[in-house]
């Protein structure tokens, strides 16, 4: 069943953040992810997205670019995306290159994630050479990569776009007013795109009815947005973390090593990688750890394939989503493939309640 007919349903495409797994090399991470988009193809997805992280203790993930050229060049006609390209780590120009390269080799099925974020620590920073200030230049960074890519920058690029590549912000909610006067499309998530997360694993009628009917920020963008080469419309994108299984015990099974590393790399400092679910006890954590590592389960779409559609529908309707990014990395590799399935199985309409 292909999940990409809008008649269908909300287009659902995957973030594959590479996230590392106990016992696993980071190689071998990577050939996983080439290997997951395979199967994604296979089962109708829209799209695959990969990210950029530096030196991260567990994720192997780390130039977006190179590992979206990978899978293209595995995959016929999924769209692959980079969730994304972190501007602040390279010269517009330089992000240019690598976009119209991507796109000369894989006409039509690129997207590009743009992102704000800078290295972790000051050692990360220094070896990407960014000043402290990097972040702030975010808007003047991609308004010079959307000017060199339109043709309009110092120097000529090559390859020579032969078509405008979808550009989108990737966005807390933050960042969507200025998506809108640049005619950009947006990813939006974190907590702020699922107002029924506090409610568990499905949310309830209650959580759903309070609050806003539609996102606020998602309401503006829309009105705000300005037409452009690179859309003639708005296009949000909404994303959020999902597992899905045959039953809430063994979804939360699935989702807990992500929720911990979450959880526990507030406390240390350094995000590990996925340890089994089995190895895992709540209950040997400190109560601000336990607690933390529920919140990242809230905020997780979890359970029954019944419970995840309901959830994701009401976050579609709440902000009239065109297309689902679901991301969510797992330590059980065939309880990650069976959740991929079912989510495959899916049919995520935005009027459904």
């Amino acid at each position: 069943m292909s999940t990409e007919s809008s008649s269908q349903g909300i287009p659902l495409s995957v973030l594959d953040r590479a996230l590392t797994r106990r016992g696993a090399a980071d190689d071998v991470i990577l050939r996983e992810v080439v290997d997951r988009a395979v199967r994604l193809e296979a089962l109708g997805f829209r799209g695959v997205w990969v990210a950029e992280h530096h030196a991260v203790p567990g994720i192997a993930g780390s130039s977006p670019a190179l590992l979206a050229s990978a899978v293209a060049g595995a995959t016929s006609r999924i769209r692959v995306g980079t969730g994304g390209i972190m501007v602040p780590a390279h010269p517009p120009f330089v992000i240019a290159e690598a976009v119209s390269t991507l796109e000369a080799l894989h006409p039509s099925r690129v997207d590009v994630g743009l992102g704000a974020s800078t290295g972790f620590t000051s050692a990360v920073r220094w070896s990407l050479r960014q000043d402290d200030d990097a972040a702030s230049h975010f808007e003047a960074d991609v308004e010079e990569l959307t000017d060199v890519l339109s043709g309009r920058g110092a120097v000529t690029l090559r390859p020579l776009p032969a078509a405008p590549t979808p550009l989108y912000l990737l966005t807390g909610g933050g960042r969507l007013p200025f998506a809108a006067r640049a005619g950009l499309g947006a990813v939006l998530g974190g907590p702020s795109v699922d107002p029924g997360a506090a409610g568990g694993v499905a949310g309830d009628e209650e959580s759903d009815a309070r609050g806003p009917e539609s996102h606020p920020g998602a309401t503006a963008y829309r009105s705000a947005f300005v037409p452009s080469s690179w859309f003639s419309a708005p296009r949000l994108i909404v994303s959020a973390s999902v597992a899905v299984a045959p039953t809430e015990e063994a979804a939360r099974r699935l989702a807990l090593p992500e929720a911990w590393a979450m959880a526990l790399s507030r406390s240390t400092g350094s995000f590990d990688s996925l340890l089994p679910a089995e190895d895992l006890d709540v209950a040997a954590l400190s109560s601000q750890q336990a607690r933390r590592v529920e919140q990242a389960l809230a905020s997780t779409v979890h359970g029954t394939p019944e419970q995840v559609a309901a959830r994701l529908q009401r976050i579609v309707r709440y902000t009239g989503a065109d297309e689902l990014l679901v991301t969510g990395d797992v330590s059980d590799r065939a309880g990650g493939e069976l959740s991929d399935r079912l989510l495959g199985q899916m049919v995520i309409r935005r009027g459904d309640v």
